[in-house]
């Protein structure tokens, strides 16, 4: 008898560690997530034996809401509800430090970021997080623009294709695909990898691994080969390196609970002022989504 209960609780035990889920987003019409964005991206250039540390800080909260479910995407409207950044040089001090809530008229800077809040955007997600359009983007980038106060039209579009190369269509579903993107197209069990790739400034190939999952939450974690190519005005950067991602999914929603990435990066950069002298220069980025609690029950039509 000791032996058959033995023989049904490996059985068992087996049917649970081996199961297959699919993973994926199964959200509802109207349910809306709120959430709370950190990241830090420290650039170091060295030079002749010196060092230019530039420290960029951004936090925000961002809101989705489910406008549409369809067969297999959602559209989901995304907004700013809050955004503050903040810029310092080792040589030059505090660069930047813009609360966007707290507008000031006698502040460009201000005034624009003041712009961006509470103006949603639509999205075209897929089950797998892959972000497949999004509409609206182009028209909050001439919003953000206005608010600028520029009158001059060639000053405008100088400002507004700035702003495009963050603000943009594009560039916001590149970047948010970063958050999304994260299941697989099959059924997997605990153990399992699978691969995926996002582009922009920053591409990534991704291999996740699904840790541990229970009737609650999933445990998902990554590793990626990066590379990063930016061209501003004036300066350019191709470096290449290495992320990692450490993150923890409602298995109800599909929807994140926390997510946090860290990535080092290495290559060089150079300035229209320097000619074509290659700076070596290091990126290490630290970025963590947390889904704020109470804000996220669907609302009832």
């Amino acid at each position: 008898m000791r032996n058959f209960l033995g023989v049904i609780f490996i059985v068992l035990s087996s049917t649970v560690s081996f199961a297959q889920t699919q993973l994926e987003y199964k959200l509802k019409k109207n349910a809306v997530f709120t959430v709370k964005q950190n990241a830090e991206q420290i650039i170091t250039q060295e030079l002749d034996g010196a060092s230019h540390i530039l420290t960029n800080k951004i936090n925000g909260v961002l809101e989705f809401k489910v406008l549409e479910v369809r067969d297999t995407t959602y559209m989901i409207a995304l907004k700013f509800k809050d955004l503050n950044l903040n810029m310092t040089s080792s040589i030059q001090g505090e660069l930047m430090d813009i609360h966007a809530q707290e507008v000031d008229e006698s502040n460009m800077q201000s005034k624009i970021f003041n712009s961006l809040l509470n103006r949603p955007v639509e999205i075209i997600l897929n089950k797998t997080g892959d972000i497949l359009e999004v509409k609206g983007g182009d028209s909050l980038v001439v919003k953000m623009a206005e608010a600028s106060g520029l009158e001059d039209e060639f000053s405008l579009n100088m400002m507004k294709k700035s702003l495009q190369k963050e603000f943009g269509s594009e560039a916001l579903s590149n970047s948010y695909k970063q958050m999304t993107f994260i299941y697989p197209k099959k059924k997997v069990q605990v153990g399992n990898t699978w691969k995926n790739q996002y582009s922009g400034k920053l591409q990534a190939d991704n291999i996740w691994t699904l840790k541990a999952i229970t009737a609650n939450s999933a445990n998902i974690t990554g590793t990626a080969a990066v590379t990063m190519n930016v061209v501003e005005a004036g300066t350019t950067m191709k470096l290449t390196g290495t992320q990692k991602s450490d993150i923890t999914t409602n298995a109800i929603t599909g929807f994140i609970k926390e997510m946090n990435v860290e990535g080092v990066s290495k290559g060089s950069s150079t300035m229209t002022q320097m000619g074509d002298q290659e700076i070596p220069t290091t990126i290490q980025s630290s970025i963590t989504y947390e889904l704020i609690p109470n804000l996220n029950e669907p609302i009832n039509n």
